[in-house]
């Protein structure tokens, strides 16, 4: 005979990490080229100037600067206007 009762199986014992996404360094704030400014999956926010884009679509800095968050209607692949929010980085 079993000393303890059956216990039965559970289909909810897992769970994983979170990736730590978002935005790393925020408006108005000095980057150095190679700085990441987002890290994302996807592309929630795009590249504008002295900016690029990862493998893993985070955002880095190419140069010195500020960076700068700006909204812009821009059409997508059906031809309609969509806003998108930009990630540049600016001369100081």
């Amino acid at each position: 005979m079993a000393h303890i009762k059956s216990g039965g199986k559970t289909k909810n014992g897992r769970n994983s990490p979170g990736q730590r996404l978002g935005v790393k360094i925020y408006a108005g704030q000095p980057v150095g080229p190679g700085d990441i400014i987002v890290r994302q999956n996807g592309t929630k926010w795009h590249p504008g100037k002295n900016v690029k884009v990862a493998r893993n679509s985070s955002i880095y800095a190419m140069a010195d600067g500020v960076v700068k968050f700006n909204e812009k209607k821009v059409r997508d692949f059906s031809g309609k206007l969509r806003e998108r929010t930009f990630v540049s980085v600016v001369a100081k």
